[in-house]
């Protein structure tokens, strides 16, 4: 996948704005960042919940990664854009919105 395909699904969800975070394009629900793509390292960090986390690195080792140390502990993930597909890539934008967004607004969507 491109830097591009995920900018385009990212602004796809509800209430979703693009940011910036640390020099790198983020994407935001409710003022909070669920992903930051890091362009020059064609990855995409996103916001899991931890359950979401070992689900997603168990199923695609591959692919999906927990960050180093305490971040990885609160379901930070790296996702391999090398590697990726459309539908891994929409899933896990979907579970990092999800996990991100103000309950009002997930119920809202549900």
């Amino acid at each position: 996948m491109l830097p591009e395909d995920v900018r385009i699904l990212a602004l796809m969800l509800p209430e979703t704005v693009a940011g910036v975070h640390r020099g790198n394009p983020d994407f935001r629900v409710g003022g909070r960042v669920f992903a930051t793509l890091w362009v020059e390292e064609a990855r995409v960090v996103l916001r899991l919940a931890p359950v979401d986390q070992a689900e997603l690195c168990e199923a695609e080792p591959d692919l999906f990664t927990p960050l180093d140390g305490a971040w990885g502990r609160r379901g930070w993930t790296n996702l391999d854009l090398d590697l990726c597909e459309e539908e891994s890539l929409r899933a896990a934008l979907l579970a990092a919105w999800r996990t991100t967004a103000p309950a009002v607004l997930r119920a809202a969507y549900a």
